[in-house]
């Protein structure tokens, strides 16, 4: 297997266990991961938040822990990424203002390298207007979203992941076994015993 280069787009309260479980399983797996956040640097930090299913109307949020990013947004050629992940939680909802997160992921959409999204993921996906035909999983309160960036919304169990061609999404952390599982399918990354 040939190792990977894989951007992470990162943000104040993005969902701690959508950030820290993928970064550290695709370093685990031998790629390596840059974990990024508009406005801030290498060796900074965003708070991240748990959110939790309890039998409320939505999720719960709780503090979780801080993130160490590990490379610097301004200095991102995202042509040297062989592929993109998203985490959920808040972040997306304010990094999709920003239009060099935009143009980085319509980098990715447009070349056909792997995405991988997660939970509110999906709003960076529409707000880049990169979901048009495509079938994409996420949080069920994002799916007016991914319907009207012209999306089909992929209705799942939170613990099931949805492929289309090199787009992988989940609703949620609980996925986390079967979106990472096929996210490395995609990437053509084989863990052998």
């Amino acid at each position: 297997m040939a190792a990977k280069k894989i951007l992470m787009l990162t943000g104040d309260f993005t969902e701690d266990y959508e950030t820290m479980v993928p970064f550290q399983a695709l370093l685990m797996v031998g790629h390596t991961v840059h974990a990024v956040c508009p406005g801030k640097k290498a060796g900074q930090q965003v708070r991240t938040a748990v959110h939790d299913f309890e039998g409320d109307q939505t999720y719960s949020e709780k503090p979780g822990h801080n993130f160490t990013l590990n490379a610097d947004f301004d200095d991102l050629q995202v042509e040297e990424y062989d592929a993109l992940v998203i985490p959920g939680g808040r972040a997306p909802e304010y990094l999709r203002l920003n239009p060099a997160v935009l143009a980085a992921v319509q980098h990715f959409a447009a070349a056909g390298k792997p995405i991988a999204a997660i939970c509110h993921g999906a709003q960076l996906l529409a707000a880049a207007g990169v979901l048009g035909g495509r079938s994409c999983s996420a949080y069920p309160a994002c799916a007016p979203e991914v319907r009207a960036a012209g999306g089909e919304y992929a209705e799942l169990p939170v613990d099931q992941a949805h492929v289309d061609g090199n787009l992988v999404t989940a609703p949620a952390w609980p996925a986390h076994p079967e979106w990472l599982a096929k996210f490395l399918a995609v990437l053509g990354t084989r863990i052998e015993p």
